[in-house]
């Protein structure tokens, strides 16, 4: 049980999570990062990636991202759930369930892709990444520790997860920003964070209790709370 109150730098997280992993094993060792939208789990898996990378001298890590399981804008405009985008039913969670079981139990060495989410076009990517010799699997997204419906499957793929905090005020800001960079009007982004963004980081802050270890941005490293 890691000790609250205490700095870590991404460094240090690597190394845990390094420490964790059973070379012996013919699995892929997975790594979950939760928390609510906008609370910078994308930056945080990718700075274990790089740092986890960086220690082995080589490509040991990859992120796979929840987001590429984004149901298409064209799929969610026929489902009249457009306006919805970004909650827990406006995503293939039963594609991400079974692709993240297949990468955990393929052994090392064989390929696989995985999809990520372009900002820029609003749409999941096929085979944006693949996986092949990496042994560990950095997952991130919003609903990994939800305990209901097909949500719910999802935990028991995770090793060791993690949950990222970050006060509301600072979420609220940062999505509001977010929406305008995509396209969205001032307006229009707030209306998109105060009747979606919010509501479903409420839902995942609810999951908080759950993860292995939670942590909050602190200067250039990371708190344990």
């Amino acid at each position: 049980m890691a000790r609250t109150g205490v700095e870590t730098s991404l460094a240090e997280l690597a190394v845990r999570v390094a420490a964790s992993v059973d070379r012996r094993a013919d699995r892929r060792f997975v790594l979950g990062i939760a928390g609510p939208p906008g609370a910078g789990k994308s930056t945080l898996a990718r700075g274990v990636r790089d740092e986890l990378n960086g220690y082995a001298a080589g490509r040991i890590a990859e992120v796979a991202p929840m987001d590429g399981f984004h149901f298409s804008n064209a799929r969610l405009r026929a489902d009249g759930k457009l306006a919805c985008k970004g909650e827990p039913d406006t995503f293939d969670v039963d594609g991400y369930v079974t692709l993240l079981r297949t990468v955990r139990e393929t052994p090392p060495g064989r390929a696989i892709a995985w999809p990520t989410y372009s900002r820029e076009l609003h749409e999941p990517v096929p085979g944006g990444v693949v996986f092949d010799e990496q042994r560990i699997v950095v997952t991130e997204g919003n609903y990994l520790l939800l305990d209901s419906g097909a949500w719910a499957a999802v935990r028991p793929l995770l090793d060791q997860s993690w949950y990222l905090y970050v006060p509301r005020p600072i979420i609220e800001k940062r999505l509001v920003r977010r929406h305008i960079r995509g396209g969205r009007s001032a307006a229009d982004a707030k209306r998109k964070v105060q009747h979606s963004d919010l509501v479903n980081a409420r839902l995942v802050e609810r999951t908080r209790s759950t993860a292995d270890l939670v942590l909050r941005k602190s200067g250039r490293g990371y708190r344990v709370d």
